[in-house]
């Protein structure tokens, strides 16, 4: 069987079980199984597949048809150029959050607190685009922090990066330039609503803190003075229906120069907040 055969036959399955973008999926996972850069694939096409390839390419297809994240099968994602790895234990690093990253680096900052970094996708990028600077990145889960940190080894980071293990600002001192955070929103009511590749292969830790989402805002909004340098900023990505009552508990902790930011598909997507001296 050729590659292209294989490609073939793995995107009809796909598209059979009701999988978006399936020839994409299949293509990735197939690069994957070959040891292959994704946009090498097609030069590989016509040639026949190795008996180990072409089953690490049938596991890999099985894995997407038990709705498996694409990224989760092969271990990485790409976020803002570059690599992470990614597992069962840390939220897949989207491509909205991509919004965040773009504001923070429209001023300057020598310090940075993430809260909630998961695979530090935020934190690290952060870091990368300014080599002066340096985080304190968080979370409340052990094993996301091993996957900050090892994430943090791949890039060259770890000498800037401090990882901390805290629920928000329990475990945080000293202040900060610029706070960002990608916090669980999703209200508890949304949960059984969601792609079976979120509800069921990422951790709800990560996806929703109960009730009605906003619980991480109330706490963020209500600490973060107490963290930040004069002048510094928060940027939070929210929900699409969100903008509202975020900037309300910012505004309520006397927070200025509010701003929404939206993404690509026109939705509500990151609160930019400014700290205004008291």
């Amino acid at each position: 069987m050729t590659g292209a055969e294989a490609l073939r036959a793995a995107a009809a399955k796909l598209t059979a079980a009701g999988i978006e973008a399936s020839l994409g999926d299949a293509r990735r996972l197939l690069a994957h199984a070959l040891g292959l850069a994704p946009d090498r694939v097609i030069l590989h096409l016509p040639d026949p597949l190795e008996a180990e390839a072409l089953l690490r390419f049938e596991a890999a297809i099985a894995a997407r048809l038990n709705r498996q994240p694409v990224s989760q099968i092969i271990g990485a994602r790409l976020f803002w150029g570059r690599s992470f790895r990614v597992t069962r234990d840390v939220l897949d690093p989207r491509p909205e959050t991509e919004i965040l990253i773009e504001a923070a680096l429209r001023h300057p900052f020598s310090s940075v607190l993430d809260l909630g970094t998961g695979t530090g996708a935020i934190a690290l990028t952060l870091l990368a685009e300014r080599p002066a600077a340096r985080a304190c990145a968080t979370d409340v889960s052990a094993a996301a922090l091993q996957i900050a940190g090892q994430n943090a080894a791949d890039l060259g980071l770890t000498t800037r990066l401090r990882l901390v293990q805290s629920d928000w600002f329990e475990a945080v001192s000293g202040r900060f330039d610029l706070i960002v955070s990608n916090p669980p929103y999703i209200a508890a009511e949304e949960m059984p609503g969601l792609a079976p590749e979120v509800r069921c292969w990422e951790p709800h830790l990560a996806l929703t803190p109960g009730g009605d989402g906003l619980d991480p805002y109330r706490a963020i909004a209500a600490a973060a003075q107490a963290h930040l340098t004069p002048g510094g900023r928060v940027l939070v990505e929210i929900g699409p229906t969100q903008a509202d009552a975020v900037c309300g508990f910012f505004t309520d902790s006397g927070f200025g120069h509010l701003e929404v930011l939206r993404d690509l598909d026109g939705r509500d997507r990151v609160v930019c907040a400014t700290a205004v001296p008291r």
